[in-house]
């Protein structure tokens, strides 16, 4: 029979879980849900599943086993309403930071919106492990959570990177930003 301390201990490790990473990931949740209320929904399973778990069982884990049960339960309702693209078929909000100067806020602002707009047109496959990338994790631990090798997310990784470097917009941006004018302006 479990000690009663060890309830409360429990009880603890899923309220400090649910604290520090339910914002996280219903970021991730909505990106791949595409719908509020499918992300709500998908989190709150991934913390009930928590309940069942033993925090020593997932020792280390914790991160990649939330992404991967709320990855599972995403493409679970996408299959059910028919919207199920294949996660690897070849076809965020960012926050941008508050700044004095209007004139820079706006020009963010803007590319802020062009990127969002690159990469959500990027395949979900490729996107998805993009997404992860940005928000920290390591290949071995995107790789747990999509279910691929550490080799094929860092591909992927890699194919994405190549493809918003890529992209027309992008390299007229680095030609503006390496021009002559640029260049013989002395840096602060």
């Amino acid at each position: 029979m479990p000690h009663e301390g060890n309830g409360c201990d429990k009880r603890q490790w899923v309220l400090s879980a649910l604290d520090q990473h339910e914002c996280r990931l219903t970021r991730y949740a909505m990106r791949m849900a595409g719908d509020e209320e499918a992300a709500r929904d998908a989190v709150q399973h991934v913390f009930l599943k928590l309940c069942d778990q033993s925090p020593t069982e997932l020792n280390g884990r914790l991160l990649p086993w939330l992404y991967t049960v709320c990855r599972n339960k995403i493409v679970d309702q996408l299959r059910s309403s028919g919207r199920h693209e294949s996660l690897d078929s070849p076809e965020s909000n960012a926050l941008v930071g508050r700044e004095p100067d209007p004139a820079l806020t706006a020009e963010q602002q803007d590319l802020g919106e062009w990127l969002r707009e690159l990469v959500e047109a990027l395949p979900t496959s490729l996107r998805e492990v993009l997404d992860l990338w940005m928000d920290g994790f390591s290949h071995p631990e995107i790789a747990e959570i999509t279910q691929r090798t550490p080799g094929h997310v860092r591909v992927l990784v890699h194919r994405a990177l190549t493809r918003l470097r890529e992209h027309p917009r992008t390299c007229e941006m680095l030609a503006e930003e390496n021009s002559p004018e640029q260049l013989s302006q002395p840096s602060n």
